[in-house]
């Protein structure tokens, strides 16, 4: 009933910039908090920003002061602004969302990922 869908991944080099986007769709009656998530291989998924409703947006401090996490309600997008990368900052980023999905029911989603390898 809900898809989130990351775009925006792809190969950099060192000290570069990405922007990754989600889009939801579907059954959304209002978005709450949503976030991007990252995973390495061998590592477990980890939070990297947060993006309330309302409110300052929180990172990891491996992020902080590099990305930036932004939201456009109105179009139901999400956005991780990257820049100085890293090669620790490979892995598959997710979008997540806390949605509601009616008045009285929320649910949470998971997009499919999107891969980010920062590599010369």
């Amino acid at each position: 009933q809900v898809q989130l869908v990351e775009s925006g991944g792809g190969l950099v080099q060192p000290g570069g910039s990405l922007t990754l986007s989600c889009a939801a769709s579907g059954n959304i009656f209002s978005i709450k908090a949503m976030a991007w998530y990252r995973q390495a291989p061998g590592k477990e998924r980890e939070l990297v920003a947060r993006a309330p409703t309302d409110g300052i947006a929180d990172y990891t401090e491996s992020v902080k002061g590099r990305f930036t996490i932004s939201r456009d309600n109105a179009k139901k997008l999400l956005y991780l602004q990257m820049t100085g990368l890293k090669p620790e900052d490979t892995a598959l980023y997710y979008c997540n969302a806390d949605i509601w999905v009616s008045r009285w029911i929320s649910r949470n989603y998971w997009g499919q990922g999107t891969q980010v390898t920062v590599s010369s």
